[in-house]
């Protein structure tokens, strides 16, 4: 998604003519890359590198494995009681009402998550996409990733699906799919996990459904009708287990596939097929604009503890025209 000419403040990247091709990328030396993989291990106590068994298609960095002994063992933790007549936030909405948990500062101890997933010894593999001129916000998008997110395109459906089938299943728990001209500002961890996760779109978390850009044309697989829909979910960041990031990238694709037949491209391409896959298969988590924002249109309001996953200010004109 890139800032500009849309409601919000937000309009997907245009997408490069062809299918793209996949090539190896290797930190401090930033080729031409359109698709990467990187895995993060969680609980690092030791580490080791992963090759890729098809080191032209994607590569992988630095894990960790948590040491076996470590995950026998229980931590003792001390933290505050829960306050069952004590909500953790009053200003905004923290559950949907299919029970599933809205992620907003405050709403979480991330020492008491940290643990739970410690003890499961989950990797997360993370994908973006670097089209044309993109692949300049890779290096920043790197950088910030390595210090904040777990503490260290028309194409990108078919091609996490396909990915997700030959060897995401087999290498990680959890996947999550983001935006590469993004930074991470602040910290991103497990919080975010689940079985499938969507991220409240920053320009519509306070509209109501009726201006909701979906699309509105009955003959697109996308189309959803003006009463219905619950939220406005962002294209760049979601993700949940690998099974359930292949079925919505493989339904997603499939309905691209169909309208492509039949003339018809959606109004806001990916974004479009991924807010109608979540409205009918409800996510288990609902990720706030936190993690999904852009300080230079939208500022920084008061309800809004933190700011996550930013935009990087860009000349989208110049980065378009390569």
């Amino acid at each position: 998604m890139s800032p500009v000419g849309r409601r919000g403040g937000w309009r997907p990247r245009e997408e490069s003519p062809g299918k793209p091709k996949c090539f190896s990328l290797h930190l401090g030396i930033l080729p031409l890359t359109v698709f990467l993989l990187v895995f993060f291990g969680y609980g690092f106590l030791s580490q080791r590198s992963q090759k890729s068994r098809d080191p032209g298609a994607v590569t992988s960095v630095d894990v960790g494995e948590l040491d076996v002994r470590e995950a026998a063992a229980l931590s003792r933790m001390v933290y505050a009681q829960p306050k069952t007549l004590t909500p953790s936030r009053e200003d905004v909405l923290v559950l949907t009402p299919w029970l599933a948990p809205i992620i907003w500062e405050g709403t979480f101890n991330i020492d008491i998550l940290n643990e739970q997933f410690r003890l499961q010894n989950t990797t997360i593999g993370l994908t973006v996409f670097a089209i044309k001129k993109y692949v300049v916000f890779l290096k920043l998008f790197l950088e910030t990733a390595e210090q904040h997110f777990m503490d260290v395109s028309m194409h990108r459906m078919e091609m996490i699906s396909d990915f997700s089938e030959r060897r995401f299943l087999q290498e990680v728990d959890y996947l999550v799919c983001a935006d590469v001209d993004m930074k991470f500002q602040d910290h991103v961890g497990v919080e975010i996990l689940s079985a499938l996760f969507g991220t409240l779109h920053p320009g519509f978390y306070k509209s109501s459904r009726g201006s909701f850009t979906y699309e509105r044309r009955p003959k697109s697989q996308a189309y959803i009708p003006r009463d219905e829909g619950d939220f406005y979910y962002a294209g760049g960041f979601f993700g949940g287990s690998v099974v359930e990031v292949h079925r919505l990238t493989k339904a997603c694709h499939q309905a691209m596939v169909e309208d492509k037949a039949n003339g018809i491209e959606a109004v806001w391409h990916d974004e479009s097929y991924l807010n109608k896959y979540l409205l009918y298969h409800k996510p288990t988590k609902v990720l706030s604009p936190e993690y999904v924002w852009d300080q230079q249109l939208l500022g920084w309001p008061s309800i809004m503890k933190k700011l996550r996953y930013v935009a990087v200010p860009k000349n989208h004109q110049a980065i378009r025209n390569r």
